[in-house]
């Protein structure tokens, strides 16, 4: 199983109030874990608070509006960036040959300057699984998984990403039951 460039919907049971009501896009998943950020989590931070933060100015006015999510609870003081893959190579950068997501500071600055991916999602820190536990918390009916739309990530209101994503496995969130059958 490699759930690359797929999402995580969180069921309507999910205890763990870091992941409840959320919907990850999973970068990587090997045999090592799995990660991915939470892109439909926003904070209360705006990307000029977060270039402010690293000592880096001017801002666009438009880029530092931008808004910030909580992208999980590991690092959760870095900023990682979820971006569209461009002729650009970022440092720090690594992609799924969908998306790439880059911690440098140099994605930052450019995006400070408006120069930056035109599609992406700033989060701070990210979200992990390590060797089986993800494969576990799906045999426990924690997650429904579908590939992921890139139009879901970067053009839709964080408030209808989860509905949007459910869509994708034809599922209306009123029908969705909290709990599954086991086998």
């Amino acid at each position: 199983m490699n759930l690359s460039h797929h999402f995580l919907i969180a069921m309507p049971s999910m205890a763990d109030p870091e992941f409840a009501g959320t919907v990850s896009y999973i970068l990587q998943h090997d045999a090592q874990g799995a990660m991915g950020v939470i892109i439909n989590r926003p904070s209360s931070y705006r990307l000029a608070e977060i270039c402010e933060s690293a000592s880096i100015s001017p801002v666009d006015a438009l880029t530092g509006e931008h808004g910030v999510h909580l992208g999980g609870p590991v690092s959760s003081e870095q900023g990682f960036v979820l971006h569209r893959l461009s002729e650009r190579v970022w440092q720090g950068s690594v992609d799924n040959g969908n998306l790439g997501l880059t911690t440098s500071t140099d994605i930052l600055q450019a995006l400070a300057q408006g120069e930056g991916p035109s599609d992406y999602i700033f989060c701070l820190g990210y979200s992990g699984w390590s060797e089986g536990q993800l494969e576990e918390e799906l045999k426990q009916n924690a997650w429904l998984t579908v590939a992921a739309d890139n139009d879901i990530i970067f053009a839709v209101e964080d408030t209808r990403k989860y509905q949007r994503a459910l869509s994708l496995l034809g599922i209306d969130i009123a029908a969705l039951s909290g709990h599954g059958g086991q086998a």
